[in-house]
């Protein structure tokens, strides 16, 4: 028996062209490497999430019409696959085996995540009982992703003389996931005794990233096949002739923690870039390690050529900000032009004269300075049809240290999950496949530069203390008094949480951007603008 798994990047919402690219793939297995059945992620008809798409009618019929489709054309080969369906008992969310021309088993996923970024109950109903078929004289249990998180549904296909799990993910990617999927199922087949075969889709999708990483286990849970993350592949499978034990095949490392929040952060850059049609992308880059990053991983995501660098000085720049963001955009290949801001801040502050005469300056004419950049580069965007990306960071975003409508506008937020000193590490990294990144951005004091000799400490904790307290704030949920507990200032800790607290509105109004870790701003965390907590 040959079966190959298919870690394919569909498109939510385009079933024809995710049809199309089953058939593509499933043909080429066949003729290709002699397949007798090609695996696909789950929901793969839809991509994933499909969200309140799968509220309209008009899915559904193309579901079904992608369905017949497949039926019909394809020969000499069976898919399993991912779609909606809806029967007597309400939409489910299935793996069905299509083979021989026709629908020959169905399998209704059991486990319904509904926490952090899934909401799958309020789309589908759980199915109930397990799905065996036989295929090429073997065995095999259909179960799909969070079903294999628990023990039951395993169990059930096992009980119904299951010789072999077949598990179809859309698995999104955090930091350090890909170890837990693999120490999970290496402990499922072991309970079980039996082989796993694990398909996990790829691709950007708005905030999500899907990494793919489909591996093998056999029934003793050892590693017999990894497919790499971050791109599609198609992962063969050889079984013994006496049984299903997978034959080793191949084996392609994990990725290291910065390696893989790396590649995660430009696949998302990629994809939402490219899925939603944009021309390209530009960002202002000041000169500073934010946008400095954001810049590289703009580049490695879409080419030089497709980038577009503004840098926008005032009267506060400083000359080695300009000089470093120069030095940057010529080492990355990037165009790069310089648009001077003075004249509409002046014009602004000449309007609002009178309405501020009698008030000291404070951070109102700091944000003009921001909203200046912010209409100059949404300009550009509109005329170009290049996507704006932002450049701020999780760190900055958490305690409200961003402009609405200024540093905070544009389209995609690459860094949005990053916090300020895995910033710094990301930057080295990239430096360390090419130095890209000037060292002085790496090493000078962060500043926004919008008042003489300012930084950012003059207004926030250093950041190794702000980024400990925001992840256990903000990850983890603890209390200030939790957190003062092990050992953080209490004061600090207080005045952190208040930021965090009171600038809920602002990131409501911020543009998606990747997430890289558990708790990310968005579809994780999802607090009220408005309360008295």
């Amino acid at each position: 028996m040959r079966i190959l798994l298919a870690q394919f990047n569909p498109m939510v919402g385009d079933v024809a062209g995710n049809t199309a690219q089953v058939l593509r793939i499933a043909t080429a297995a066949r003729d290709g490497q002699r397949a007798d059945l090609v695996v696909f992620p789950e929901l793969a008809l839809t991509g994933y999430p499909p969200e309140d798409l799968l509220l309209r009618a008009e899915l559904m019929a193309r579901v079904e019409r992608a369905i017949e489709r497949l039926c019909a054309e394809l020969d000499g080969v069976a898919i399993v696959l991912g779609y909606p369906r809806t029967s007597v008992g309400g939409l489910h969310n299935v793996a069905g085996l299509i083979r021989e021309g026709r629908v020959a088993a169905e399998y209704a996923k059991q486990h319904l995540p509904n926490y952090s970024v899934f909401d799958e109950k309020r789309y589908f109903q759980p199915g109930q009982e397990p799905c065996v078929i036989t295929h090429a004289g073997c065995r095999l249990g259909l179960t799909i992703c969070e079903d294999i998180w628990e023990e039951g549904p395993t169990r059930q296909a096992v009980e119904a003389g299951a010789e072999l799990i077949v598990n179809i993910n859309a698995s999104p990617y955090h930091a350090g996931k890909q170890q837990r999927r693999e120490e999970l199922v290496r402990m499922r087949a072991q309970e079980h005794g039996v082989a796993v075969l694990y398909v996990n889709l790829v691709g950007g999708q708005d905030e999500l990233v899907f990494d793919g990483g489909s591996f093998v286990v056999d029934a003793g849970g050892r590693l017999t096949h990894r497919a790499p993350s971050f791109a599609p592949c198609d992962l063969l499978v050889e079984f013994e002739a006496s049984g299903p034990a997978p034959r080793p095949g191949a084996m392609t490392e994990i990725a290291g923690d910065l390696a893989g929040i790396y590649q995660a952060l430009v696949l998302g850059v990629q994809d939402y870039v490219r899925k939603n049609g944009f021309r390209g992308a530009l960002l202002g880059l000041s000169g500073g390690i934010d946008s400095a990053l954001t810049l590289a991983l703009a580049v490695d995501a879409l080419g030089p050529e497709q980038v577009e660098a503004v840098l926008m000085p005032s009267r506060y720049t400083a000359q080695m900000s300009i000089d470093d963001a120069r030095d940057e955009a010529r080492r990355l290949g990037v165009s790069c032009r310089t648009i001077g801001i003075e004249p509409a801040f002046q014009a602004f502050l000449g309007m609002l004269e009178e309405t501020f005469d009698g008030s000291a300056r404070d951070v109102t004419e700091e944000n003009i300075q921001a909203r200046c950049r912010g209409i100059v580069l949404m300009a550009m965007s509109n005329k170009t049809g290049k996507i704006l990306l932002t450049t701020g960071n999780k760190s900055e975003m958490a305690v409200g240290y961003a402009t609405l409508y200024g540093d905070m506008a544009g389209g995609f937020a690459p860094i949005k999950d990053v916090s300020k000193m895995l910033v710094y590490r990301l930057a080295e990294y990239r430096n360390q496949l090419a130095p890209v990144i000037p060292e002085r951005t790496l090493v000078r004091a962060p500043s926004a530069e919008l008042a003489p000799d300012q930084t950012d400490q003059d207004s926030l904790p250093p950041y190794a203390l702000l980024d400990e307290i925001l992840r256990r704030y903000i990850e983890l949920d603890q209390a200030v008094d939790e957190i003062a507990a092990a050992g953080l200032p209490h004061a600090e800790v207080a005045r952190v949480a208040r930021l965090v607290d009171r600038n809920e509105y602002k990131r409501r109004q911020a543009p998606p951007g990747v997430r890289i870790t558990e708790r990310a701003f968005g579809r994780d965390r999802r607090y009220p603008i408005t309360n008295g907590f």
